[in-house]
């Protein structure tokens, strides 16, 4: 019988399983922020325990209030600072080096097809853009995984979302996965790995995969996983050119972790895209989903472009097609967060962060600060932000706030007009 994805990667990492059902997984990688490890951190040390399993396969960022906004968030800076130092960590990404974690350390080349990837963070399932098993964790499983380098789960069942079609101009992976989980559910599947496949994605960029598997977690998935083909090999070439021969022998490897043809999935849901429209979300849950232009004219105090899902270069891109020679409503707030340095200085070459700024956004470093309102663009009760991030929870962005999730174009022309927007008509 065949394999997914997930059970190759279980199989090939599996350290014990105690109990039936139970798999203890070696890691490949384990990624830490400055929010969920500093707890971790103090129960290794309060237990005496203050040990990793291994420096080389630990990666930390500071990420999600950055710089450090008050003493509570400037000891926690702190505390991740000093472990990483004193444990010789160095892929450490301390201010003016860091990045939002789901976006810096991919684009270091630190995930590969066929990887172990955990952190105490709900979104690292981005990772399974590379073909990878890369979930978010509590804090025990974290502080097991510092300590020894593995983590138990149950074996997640797959579903498989084959996505047909051609997309119509205008329509992008935000749209396509915002779809998805209106179709799923915020529940439907959880425990489950969300397998994509079908010439969508594979027609996708892989920063635009990273923002498919970002949002399964929105649907309960464990992890969303792509099929590791050439444009992973692409993406990660920089990195791996040492270890192959060319790009075929590398795709060869790779290969063997993609889905057998016989392999057999709890459930596979197909979806014709070809005349799916632009999404955006209503109410405060990731599956209230409707076709943008059914929410046009609805009022918007704050634009925000940014984060895991949507701060990349291909997402500032499409935002600043819409906003060039455009300036935004006297009634709008625009805030854009190139993820990292190196995309905000790629935005910075291509003139991308002239035209946010002559359009009259404000350019703030990477950060993760405002998705979960904690810093750098914080609603106030009764604002309404249009944002190109993940979540739309009661509060998310602020207490009392309301949140729309749309693609980084929608959002641009949220911005333009003052009101949500099809992109397309301007």
């Amino acid at each position: 019988m065949g394999q997914t994805t997930a059970e190759k990667i279980f199989a090939a990492h599996l350290r014990d399983e105690p109990f039936p059902g139970t798999k203890v997984l070696n890691l490949d990688r384990v990624f830490c922020h400055e929010i969920t490890t500093p707890v971790a951190i103090a129960d290794l040390e309060w237990r005496g325990k203050d040990r990793v399993f291994d420096a080389g396969k630990i990666k930390a960022v500071i990420d999600h209030v950055t710089p450090s906004k008050d003493s509570k968030t400037a000891l926690q800076a702190k505390m991740l600072r000093d472990w990483a130092h004193r444990h010789q960590i160095k892929d450490f990404f301390d201010v003016g080096r860091n990045g939002v974690c789901h976006a810096i350390f991919p684009e270091k080349g630190y995930v590969r097809p066929g990887f172990t990837v955990i952190m105490g963070d709900s979104h690292t399932c981005t990772h399974g853009a590379f073909g990878a098993f890369a979930a978010g964790v509590g804090t025990t499983d974290l502080e097991v995984g510092i300590l020894k380098g593995v983590c138990a789960f149950r074996e997640p069942t797959t579903i498989r979302v084959n996505l047909t079609g051609i997309l119509q101009p205008g329509v992008v992976a935000k749209d396509v996965i915002l779809f998805v989980i209106g179709q799923l559910g915020v529940n439907g599947a959880t425990d489950r790995v969300l397998e994509f496949h079908g010439p969508i994605v594979e027609a996708m960029s892989m920063d635009a995969r990273m923002t498919l598997c970002n949002m399964a977690i929105e649907a309960g998935g464990t992890c969303g996983i792509c099929q590791p083909d050439m444009t992973t090999v692409d993406y990660l070439w920089p990195f791996i050119q040492g270890e192959f021969a060319s790009r075929d022998a590398a795709l060869a490897e790779y290969r063997k972790w993609c889905a057998d043809g016989d392999a057999v999935y709890e459930k596979v849901l197909t979806f014709d895209v070809s005349a799916l429209e632009p999404q955006v979300t209503y109410g405060f849950k990731p599956d209230c989903v409707k076709p943008v232009r059914e929410m046009a004219g609805t009022k918007v105090d704050q634009v925000y472009i940014g984060t895991c899902t949507n701060g990349r270069i291909e997402d500032l891109r499409q935002a600043a097609e819409v906003l060039k020679g455009r300036t935004i409503a006297d009634s709008v707030r625009g805030i854009v967060s190139p993820a990292t340095p190196k995309i905000f200085q790629e935005a910075l070459n291509e003139g991308i962060i002239q035209i946010f700024m002559d359009a009259g956004f404000c350019v703030t470093n990477p950060t993760c600060g405002a998705c979960l309102g904690m810093s750098n663009g914080v609603l106030a009760e009764g604002e309404v932000c249009a944002s190109t991030s993940n979540r739309n929870f009661n509060g998310r962005m602020g207490k009392g706030g309301m949140v729309h999730l749309m693609s980084p174009a929608s959002a641009a022309a949220a911005a333009v007009t003052g009101v949500i927007t099809d992109a397309r008509t301007l």
